[in-house]
């Protein structure tokens, strides 16, 4: 069983905004993602996944059918190729990125270095935009927006050791939701999951948000 040490989600105050951030060790929890059961069906819901998960969070955007939207693996196998190209949308506001993980290492990578890296990963979920590049935000993230949404995301230490899960706990704009993960959790690359959809399921306090139903979704299980 993974240490209660190893996963842990605390309430964050940052610049005015509220935040749930979990932090995550990667060398000492198992993280994976989850889409389907064995019978095809999608999750969808937290309820519905295998006994053993600790804490989840949604994984990415997807279709009616809950297919994902960009690149996605899941235990080895590539259920759906790296999109590169621009399109509508948050997702097709480039650049975008791909969290990769491993064993003991996450990692998130921009689409087009991963594509030119072609990193092995277990399981790989693809998102955009991406919130920090190399330490810096999104060039197209404005400081004085007016548009103010629930948020989810994720960040990678420069190690790839410390996995950071983070969600709005009240709407907030990119611009504020990247300096989080820049200035707050010190991390060099962040990416953003997706926006209204937004769950976290922490029963340790107590949390399991109700909602729409989803599509890939990242757990550490035991």
């Amino acid at each position: 069983m993974v240490p209660a040490s190893a996963a842990t989600c605390d309430r964050v105050k940052f610049d005015g905004n509220r935040y749930t951030v979990c932090t995550i060790d990667m060398t000492a929890s198992n993280v994976r993602l989850f889409l389907r059961n064995e019978d095809g069906v999608p999750y969808a819901q937290f309820a519905a996944l295998p006994d053993g998960v600790q804490i989840a969070m949604n994984a990415g955007m997807y279709h009616d059918d809950r297919r994902p939207v960009g690149h996605y693996i899941e235990d080895g196998e590539t259920e759906m190729r790296v999109i590169t190209n621009a399109g509508p949308g948050n997702f097709g506001l480039l650049p975008n990125g791909v969290l990769c993980l491993n064993e003991t290492t996450a990692q998130v990578i921009e689409t087009l270095r991963y594509v030119r890296e072609a990193p092995t990963c277990t399981h790989a979920t693809q998102s955009g935009p991406m919130l920090v590049i190399d330490g810096d935000l999104h060039p197209q993230f404005l400081i004085d927006s007016t548009s103010r949404k629930r948020r989810n995301g994720v960040g990678t230490s420069a190690d790839g050791q410390t996995l950071y899960w983070a969600i709005t706990d009240n709407a907030v704009t990119f611009h504020e939701f990247g300096r989080l993960f820049r200035d707050h959790l010190s991390v060099p690359q962040a990416l953003f999951l997706d926006g209204s959809i937004s769950r976290l399921y922490d029963p340790a306090n107590g949390r399991n948000d109700a909602g729409a139903a989803m599509g890939p979704i990242i757990a550490v299980v035991e």
